[in-house]
């Protein structure tokens, strides 16, 4: 920021340098306009605009060519720092995937991040035999449509998600998010809540509840979950799914 800043003020600073001569009765100030001057014109005190504006051309100047020098290094720093990375999640990606259960590492790749993350053993809420029968191309068993729609989505975007994955609340109870989806690139766990029965005025009363015992733990709309209604003449469309997927996740 500061290195674009004395930039653009350095294309906008008159031609020319100032000159700061100490003498026994103070400092005086010349004007430079060719580097092949010595000495330069003089300018009076009185002209304290046209001093004030070279000296600050002239600091501009010191400051931009000390910050260009940081930030060459802090570049090779990253780079280094980015390849050292690297090789430490490489450390454990060379594993034998039998070797790799009985290590703890301290950094893997994203690949394996998301492998050890499916992994994780969870129990799923049992769907009843009685509701119509949705698989998703997982061969996993869902509730709706729409929640077919978006567990599809996920998986041909790549991106890694579990179906009613258990969580518990702080004050002892469990819920089941429809979707715990993991946001690979920040390493984070978003939560995708579909409401598909608004019409129903006890579903949509548990619904408000169940926000807000998500809110009490620090889960929020438009942060770490996603929320998608829809009623029997207003259903989730795939355009919609998709935008928040790209919106969200890519």
């Amino acid at each position: 920021m500061i290195k674009n800043s004395k930039e653009e003020a350095l294309e906008k600073a008159p031609p020319g340098k100032i000159h700061v001569s100490r003498t026994a009765h103070g400092v005086q100030f010349y004007l430079r306009r060719e580097s092949s001057e010595k000495s330069g014109k003089y300018i009076h005190k009185s002209e304290i605009s046209m001093i004030k504006q070279y000296l600050q051309k002239a600091y501009d100047e010191k400051i931009n060519k000390l910050v260009t020098v940081e930030v060459q290094c802090l570049k090779k720093l990253i780079d280094k720092s980015e390849n050292t990375i690297d090789k430490i999640q490489k450390a454990y990606s060379l594993f034998p995937t039998e070797a790799k259960e009985l290590i703890t590492p301290i950094d893997v790749s994203d690949e394996d991040y998301v492998q050890l993350w499916l992994k994780e053993p969870y129990q799923r809420k049992p769907i009843p035999e009685y509701l119509p029968f949705f698989e998703t191309k997982r061969k996993e068993r869902v509730r709706s449509k729409s929640e077919l729609n978006i567990a599809n989505a996920l998986a041909d975007k790549g991106i890694p998600y579990k179906y009613e994955c258990p969580l518990k609340l702080s004050g002892g109870g469990i819920i089941h998010p429809d979707f715990t989806v993991l946001d690979v690139k920040r390493r984070k766990v978003l939560y995708w809540e579909h409401r598909g029965m608004l019409d129903d005025k006890e579903y949509a009363k548990n619904s408000v509840q169940r926000l807000k015992s998500l809110m009490k733990e620090d889960i929020f709309i438009g942060v770490n979950l996603i929320i998608t209604e829809e009623t029997s003449i207003s259903p989730l469309g795939t355009n919609e799914i998709d935008a928040i997927i790209k919106k969200f996740f890519l």
